[in-house]
């Protein structure tokens, strides 16, 4: 019997597999358009790997070869599954999307599964491993895409979403989504690189919003990746960061400084200064400050306070230790600049609450912005915030770190100080709104405790300008305080 004249079945029968995932491919490029909720062609696939044997279906052979084939199945699968770019005149785009992303979902723990027989049935055999290399990257793109909550997606597409992730962690022996990407032991370097290299068509300038989910898988996996494994992908992850956080919508700004903010505090310093990145990246956050957004004040202030470190290193690096505040003098001096003004409830609140960050990180050198803290501590005092009064304990709190730092020149300023937090004092005495007692305790105690620094810094001016005020003071609250304020030793702070 010759050889030659015939192909050996197991070659015949891989041969015949291959044209079939190849006209199932083009069938899934065919029905990506609207209007093919359930297109045969998902139904072909489903039998297809249900009847075929787990070592021919991921084996080698072939012209290109079934784990790339289906690899391009995958792709396809989820580039159909994926959400429509949103619509400029509204209108729900999304309605036939979580359909489809279950019955792509189920596809995929079928061949999951397949995988995973395969795998037992043949440990030597490393064709499931072969074929999973090819899967893994579409299949946690898709999963990651439809597994949370969004316009896009069902409780039942969420739910399935989730089953694809855990399956696939369990199947690629992976314990967690991070030892996923970045790999569980020294052998394994992980799919980082392999998802960042699938979502890269998407994330340029023209195409990032032609698919609603990216930003989110893209952000999700980002923030999955700590130190040192980051750093190696610096290139490829900090340019869509950027993008994402230059956009007009205030939504995709804050997602996208939570991903830059990801990347300051997981990057070594010497990274981030390479290239001149750091300052990029400061520019591009100082930016965002003159915004009248609370989400995204907050997400950039957290950003750049973990930020300035790295810029004060390169100062140092360079001998100019002397400006090295330079950055945070700026960026507190532009918030002074937008407090004083500022009208917004929950803007005041977000200035105020990283006030106190900012006076701790220049400690004495606070002293340069003395004035403008003077002007923007009185007002916000005399305001009422709410039940929680958030801001005014913020400020309070600020008050107190200011007179620690700079105490020697608190003695010039006794006297409108004393006045912002007798009236404070006052207000919360005499308060009949919602606010609890617990906070009113809290604002009365915190004010006394600015009452006393205050006196210690001014060696016992409070407490001789106090004494004549308790003997016409009718308030048992107000008493109350001052007289707490009497009993304490006078003393300058250290």
């Amino acid at each position: 019997m010759k050889l030659d004249d015939a192909s050996p079945p197991s070659e015949s029968s891989a041969c015949t597999l291959e044209n079939s995932l190849s006209k199932i491919l083009h069938g899934l490029s065919q029905a990506s358009g609207r209007g093919h909720a359930r297109p045969a062609v998902l139904h072909d696939l489903s039998a297809l790997i249900e009847a075929a044997d787990g070592d021919e279906l991921f084996a080698g052979s072939g012209t290109r070869g079934m784990p790339e084939v289906l690899g391009q199945v995958a792709k396809a699968l989820e580039k159909f599954a994926a959400p429509p770019q949103e619509k400029a005149e509204g209108g729900d785009g999304h309605s036939d999307v979580p359909e489809k992303a279950t019955e792509v979902g189920l596809l995929f723990l079928k061949l999951l599964g397949k995988v995973e027989r395969t795998a037992k049935s043949s440990p030597v055999c490393p064709a499931g491993k072969t074929g999973l290399r090819h899967l893994a990257g579409p299949v946690y793109v898709f999963a990651i895409t439809h597994r949370l909550k969004q316009p896009w997606t069902s409780t039942r597409s969420q739910q399935v979403a989730d089953e694809v992730l855990s399956l696939l962690l369990r199947v690629t022996e992976c314990s967690s989504v991070a030892g996923f990407l970045c790999g569980e032991n020294e052998d394994d370097r992980g799919r980082f690189a392999a998802v960042l290299g699938l979502l890269k068509p998407h994330l340029n300038k023209e195409s990032w919003k032609n698919n609603p989910a990216v930003k989110h898988v893209f952000s999700w996996t980002l923030q999955q990746v700590t130190q040192p494994w980051l750093s190696q992908h610096l290139e490829k992850i900090l340019p869509p960061s950027l993008l994402i956080s230059d956009d007009y919508q205030t939504e995709n700004k804050v997602l996208g400084v939570q991903c830059l903010h990801h990347i300051v505090i997981n990057v070594p310093a010497a990274d981030l200064l390479q290239y001149n990145r750091a300052q990029v990246l400061y520019h591009a956050l100082f930016n965002h400050l003159y915004m009248p957004e609370h989400h995204l004040i907050q997400a950039v202030l957290l950003c750049l306070l973990d930020l300035f470190p790295v810029l004060e290193k390169a100062l140092h690096w360079k001998g100019d230790a002397a400006r090295a505040t330079a950055h945070c003098h700026d960026v507190l001096q532009l918030i002074l600049t937008h407090m004083e003004p500022e009208h917004r409830l929950l803007l005041r609140r977000t200035y105020a609450r990283n006030l106190p960050t900012f006076v701790k990180k220049l400690g004495i050198l606070t002293v340069r912005h003395m004035k403008r803290l003077e002007q923007v501590i009185i007002g916000y005092l005399e305001v009422y915030d709410g039940p929680e009064e958030e801001t005014r304990l913020k400020i309070l709190e600020t008050l107190k770190l200011v007179m620690q730092y700079t105490w020697p020149r608190i003695s010039c300023r006794v006297v409108v100080l004393l006045k912002a937090l007798l009236k404070l004092i006052c207000d919360v005495a005499r308060d009949t709104s919602l606010t609890s007692e617990a906070t009113k305790s809290t604002l009365l105690q915190e004010a006394t405790d600015c009452l006393i620094l205050l006196d210690h810094c001014s060696q016992g001016q409070v407490k001789g300008l106090l004494s004549r005020i308790v003997l016409s003071c009718e308030d048992s609250t107000v008493v109350s305080c001052i007289r707490k304020v009497q009993q304490c030793s006078a003393g300058v702070p250290e």
